[in-house]
């Protein structure tokens, strides 16, 4: 009975690791097959790629990728789900934050964008390029997580006018504006250096966040014409937080 301990032992240790050895082998795969889709998607079409397209540029019988998706509208509903959500996800997490003030959020929200966008550019240029050919319960997705992503944002950007960082501009404009100038990155930028995304990144947030600063925030002691000034920008805010919808 006491050498059976070691053998069983040792077995579980084997099957342990080609579970994990299978594991890694299937996402590294299913990695391959969304790189591949993403590509063949953007390239011909939704409409015009099949399943045997992606298994040929994957280097898999047409059977073999049955092992990893079903069809060719569940990969491409994986790929908008993926793109869509995460970051709602993200911002929603980052506005739960206690430690941070409404600028940082701002400036975390944006950051976090740029980034999902630097390491996601094909996929999100194939959403745009497919938005007109989503199936109604995919577009459904993606309009809900466009709204969940502007929500969260223009709750920061309240919140920092609300605490007096921030000039008293629509904020939904202002939650607008910014998504704007983030999305562009998937036309512009080559991503593949680690360090220089984040750089860019991050002077995208810094943006971000100074179109947002009233630079006169920290006055002490303001003069007639600003204080007028003011006055008038906090009124319009008033009125359109007030104004029934």
């Amino acid at each position: 009975m006491t050498s059976s301990t070691p053998k069983a032992t040792t077995e579980g240790a084997a099957a342990t690791a080609r579970g994990g050895r299978s594991n890694s082998r299937r996402e590294l795969v299913e990695r391959e097959i969304m790189e591949q889709a993403t590509r063949l998607f953007a390239e011909k079409g939704l409409a015009s790629t099949t399943l045997q397209d992606i298994a040929d540029a994957t280097g898999l019988t047409r059977p073999a990728l049955y092992h990893y998706v079903a069809n060719k509208d569940e990969l491409f509903a994986r790929l908008v789900s993926e793109i869509a959500e995460e970051p709602a996800v993200l911002l929603h997490e980052i506005n739960a934050r206690n430690d941070l003030d409404p600028v940082a959020k701002v400036h975390e929200m944006a950051m976090s964008i740029a980034l999902h966008q630097s390491q996601t550019l094909d996929r999100f240029r194939l959403l745009i390029r497919s938005e007109a050919e989503l199936p109604p319960a995919l577009a459904e997705t993606y309009r809900q997580s466009r709204r969940r992503v502007l929500k969260e944002l223009v709750a920061a950007v309240e919140d920092g006018i609300g605490e007096g960082r921030f000039r008293p501009a629509d904020p939904r404009v202002s939650a607008l504006g910014i998504i704007g100038m983030l999305n562009w990155i998937a036309w512009w930028h080559h991503p593949g250096d680690p360090e220089a995304d984040r750089s860019i990144a991050r002077q995208l947030a810094d943006m971000a966040v100074n179109a947002l600063l009233d630079p006169n925030a920290g006055d002490s002691e303001p003069g007639p014409e600003r204080v007028i000034a003011q006055m008038r920008q906090n009124l319009d805010y008033l009125e359109r937080t007030l104004r029934p919808e």
